[in-house]
């Protein structure tokens, strides 16, 4: 363990909100530079290619965020069951589920990407109804990037497998460098070499390989704990099934939550191009209002689950209410920044006129019930830690059923119109805060074991 200290958080000592903290830092800087990251090609391509090839990149968007979510669904459900092996001491178990996990994303990856290839003009016009004017264009940058899931998922993969151990900082220096190598290529394949939409999704590919690239190297010269190519290591069957049961509630919301995302897009898309263009800009602003819960959220599930594999369960409780106050101030902070900055912001991705008029007012309609959303969410990665994976996912089914509801019924309303799309997430929120605390101070969620 001598090499792995510097960069290792033990949750399993110390304050709880300090603990959760330090394990978080490094998670949001990586998810800001990722939402940055997508920022960058989001305005790179506004600004080089035109508001048309933004609206198509925007609305093919959707469905790689889909098959993503899968992936990162199962990673964090497999670094759940590593987490607990790690606070229990037992490290075999750790290179056991990585060897499993990795095979597992490394198949899943070559199957979704083969579709992807496939099928992806006629997932694109069928599933998310885009637009003909669009049709071409969103497809070419679909199928190129669906080609990097074999990077992307390996990624997620390792990633996982390094927070579930304490060490949050990796993923930081990994996008960090995909991101540097993304700006730069986005840059020389937009503005150089003019190869539009294309060049787009190349820089993204090529950033992908690049993060996979030196997250295998980091983790393979540090860890000999998750060197699961090592001759020896034995999958057995409760591996699997303790990856399946964690697993697959967390890939179940991260797919509920992105088909959500299809449909509201399908909705997005009859108001025009200038409506998809404005959704699309608020995708990205939203994203950085999500970073302080999504962040901690995220810190959360490792924190629970090593805590319950060290046999010390009364940290649970207190790391759930640090970690919601921290949500709350953090999200405060970007709202006010988002509410009074939100046409300059807008008008910063190149897009003008009814576009920019969208994006405004969406922006400021999320800016301060998104503070519902950080009161409630925490609890999921809680829910997720203690083994009640599939809480959290009927939760999140939950939210998005009503969100949906609100959004496709609200539109028909004269006064309301377009607005549903502005209205739908703050009425939802409110209804989960509520859901939330009933369930949380029944307290079902105490009645959860170690793998």
């Amino acid at each position: 363990m001598g090499a792995m200290n510097r960069h290792i958080v033990i949750l399993t000592e110390g304050t709880p909100w300090r603990c959760i903290l330090r394990f978080a830092a490094p998670l949001f800087i990586g998810s800001l530079l990722q939402q940055l990251y997508y920022t960058v090609d989001t305005m790179m391509v506004g600004q080089f290619v035109g508001e048309r090839a933004l609206s198509s990149v925007g609305t093919c968007g959707v469905l790689i965020n889909l098959l993503i979510a899968f992936s990162m669904g199962f990673s964090a459900g497999a670094s759940i069951v590593s987490a607990q092996y790690f606070g229990a001491g037992e490290y075999a178990g750790i290179a056991r589920n990585a060897r499993a996990s990795m095979f597992s994303l490394l198949v899943l990856s070559l199957v979704i990407g083969g579709v992807g290839v496939i099928w992806g003009r006629e997932l694109l016009k069928y599933a998310v109804a885009v637009p003909d004017s669009l049709l071409d264009e969103a497809t070419v940058y679909f199928r190129i990037c669906v080609v990097g899931f074999l990077f992307q998922f390996l990624y997620n993969g390792i990633a996982a497998l390094l927070r579930s151990i304490g060490d949050s900082m990796a993923s930081l220096y990994f996008l960090l460098f995909s991101t540097v190598v993304n700006v730069v290529l986005d840059y020389v394949f937009l503005r150089w070499f003019g190869w539009g939409v294309a060049g787009a999704a190349y820089a993204t590919v090529f950033s992908q390989l690049a993060a996979c690239g030196v997250s295998f190297a980091y983790m393979y010269r540090r860890y000999e704990i998750l060197q699961f190519w090592r001759r020896g290591i034995e999958v057995r069957k409760s591996d699997i099934t303790a990856i399946v049961r964690n697993g697959f509630p967390m890939a179940l919301q991260s797919m509920v939550g992105m088909v959500f995302n299809l449909l509201v897009q399908r909705l997005v898309n009859s108001f025009g191009e200038a409506m998809i263009a404005s959704y699309t800009v608020v995708s990205r602003v939203e994203g950085y209002m999500h970073l302080p819960t999504t962040t901690l959220y995220q810190a959360l599930p490792t924190y629970t689950a090593q805590n319950i594999g060290a046999g010390r369960r009364e940290r649970i409780r207190s790391g759930l209410n640090h970690t919601v106050v921290m949500s709350m101030v953090g999200t405060f902070i970007i709202s006010v920044i988002a509410f009074f900055w939100a046409q300059p912001i807008a008008t910063s991705f190149g897009i003008s006129g009814l576009s920019a008029e969208y994006c405004t007012a969406h922006t400021r309609w999320l800016s301060f019930p998104i503070l519902m959303f950080a009161l409630y969410f925490p609890y999921t990665g809680l829910y997720q830690g203690v083994g009640k994976g599939m809480v959290a996912t009927v939760m999140s089914s939950t939210f998005l059923t009503i969100c949906l509801m609100f959004a496709y019924t609200l539109q028909y309303i004269p006064e309301v119109g377009y607005r549903s799309l502005f209205v739908c997430k703050p009425l939802a929120w409110l209804f989960m805060v509520a859901i939330n605390y009933v369930y949380y101070f029944k307290g079902g969620w105490q009645n959860s074991k170690a793998v």
